[in-house]
């Protein structure tokens, strides 16, 4: 993973992040609010001892002070001192619970002990230091006295005094949200690490093209308006689903010059991949390029063009090949110029049996010699055997992927499927791509949009498309009749 995959996997797991690291700064202000105020006094002691008359002798007596204060900065630690200052204040607890709450260190190379009490009343807290030092330095005095009563060579001075705090020290609420803040991004960076580690859908055209072992010949980004409405009217709409569209059209049409295919299968390997939606739009893209196009629902378990496109649904596929009714009375016409649908028909009780007759052969023959393209949305490979039986007798397949949700497994088991039965793969079509950041594949078509709506038509690329296409179909015309 380089750098650049990094800040896009961020982009694409920016909501895993976010949720994180917001759960680890609450749980930071939760842990503030729930921990209750502490406050600290301190105390300074002062360790001396008797000076000496020689320099030596004041050196020597200064190597024993610095050598006692890391022994009395223990004592003051010490269970017994701890219950001499309970005793003398009264205090509601034990002798242990005030040791937790007693800290003394030494600072180096010096005579200084800084005495620290920590405790829920600033008051007392104070109480507690200034007492804890008072009988500190009469313990070391009757400590360091010989028994003949001498003045002893060691005592304790207390320098400074404790005083009321005005502020607690717990708790440390800045520095906890700052610590909450860190922790979150960085266990929100590394569940997002692990979750595209272990994502085994397709996001990327290498993936796909390695899979099925042909190109992607067109990317179709997300676009809500398609949930409500399938249908795209290429007539008025020049938006970037309705371009990704044109120009898998006009991928199609050059992928094989000298016989393009006419009959082409879309299919996927599961359910909600936008297989419906791409043959749809896939057809009247090229009804746009003034092509005579047949859309066909292969789905006869679970048929849904009739419902996008508002046409009958009972008749259809199931009706002519069982003989009820001749195909010219079954298909439709639609709102879109050039395009003609055949609805799936009735459901019938074996739709593999009849999507593999010879009559359903006999129809796809039919319909190629009628109209310039057919294309037929089948069933998902994986869920039944219907595409398959279909794809046989095709001129080529398109295989659809849903980005983020196809899985790789399930891609290949599909194109398993199409290479049993022979079935010519065309290419993939990757669908619902990001529109930004989410994916190296994203795109916008806005420069060419309605945003630019204003600018003059012969800036609009979809023109050029068209062109092609005439150009195209003229050329094929031109042939066709010097062959004949």
């Amino acid at each position: 993973m380089n750098l650049q995959d990094f800040f896009r996997l961020l982009r694409t797991r920016w909501i895993t992040i976010c949720v994180t690291t917001a759960v680890s700064l609450m749980g930071a202000v939760v842990l503030s609010l729930l921990t209750t105020p502490l406050y600290e006094a301190s105390t300074r002691l002062f360790v001396s001892t008797t000076s000496g008359s020689t320099l030596s002798e004041t050196y020597q007596g200064n190597r024993f002070s610095q050598e006692r204060v890391v022994s009395y900065a223990e004592l003051l630690k010490g269970r017994n001192l701890a219950q001499s200052t309970v005793d003398k204040l009264g205090l509601n607890m034990t002798a242990e619970a005030l040791q937790q709450r007693i800290s003394a260190s030494a600072k180096p190379d010096t005579v200084l002990i800084d005495v620290r009490v920590l405790d829920e009343s600033p008051v007392r807290a104070r109480d507690i230091a200034n007492t804890l030092s008072d009988e500190f330095v009469a313990k070391v005095r009757d400590l360091e006295t010989p028994e003949d009563g001498a003045r002893p060579d060691s005592r304790v001075v207390v320098e400074q005094r404790a005083s009321i705090p005005e502020q607690p020290v717990l708790p440390k609420t800045t520095q906890n949200i700052a610590l909450g803040l860190v922790l979150g991004l960085a266990i929100g960076v590394g569940l997002a690490v692990v979750r595209d580690l272990i994502d085994n859908t397709v996001k990327g055209r290498e993936t796909v093209e390695e899979i099925t072992g042909t190109g992607v010949v067109g990317t179709i980004p997300t676009d809500k308006e398609r949930r409500r409405q399938p249908a795209i009217s290429f007539d008025s709409d020049n938006s970037g689903i309705a371009e990704a569209f044109r120009k898998l059209r006009t991928n199609l049409q050059f992928l094989s010059v000298d016989n393009p295919p006419r009959v082409i299968l879309v299919t996927s390997s599961m359910p909600s991949e936008g297989k419906s939606t791409t043959a749809i739009n896939l057809a009247l893209a090229l009804a746009e390029a003034e092509h005579n196009v047949v859309l066909v629902d292969g789905d006869m378990r679970r048929p849904t063009l009739h419902k996008y496109l508002d046409l009958v649904g009972p008749v259809g596929v199931s009706t002519v090949l069982s003989g009820a009714a001749s195909l010219d009375e079954s298909l439709q016409k639609t709102r879109f110029p050039g395009l003609t649908v055949l609805t799936s028909g009735s459901v019938p009780p074996n739709p593999s049996e009849l999507l593999g007759s010879l009559a359903a052969r006999k129809l796809l023959g039919e319909l190629r010699q009628k109209f310039d393209y057919v294309i037929v949305d089948s069933t998902p490979l994986l869920a039944v055997t219907d595409a398959a039986i279909v794809a046989a007798g095709a001129d080529g397949v398109l295989i659809i992927a849903r980005y983020g949700q196809t899985k790789r497994d399930q891609l290949t088991h599909a194109v398993s499927s199409l290479q049993s039965v022979g079935a010519p793969l065309l290419g993939a079509v990757l669908t619902l791509m990001p529109t930004r950041g989410g994916s190296p594949y994203s795109y916008s078509y806005s420069y060419y949009g309605a945003d630019d709506a204003h600018r003059s038509r012969r800036h609009d690329p979809t023109i050029s498309l068209r062109s092609l296409d005439r150009a195209r179909t003229s050329g094929r015309r031109r042939r066709g009749n010097r062959s004949e």
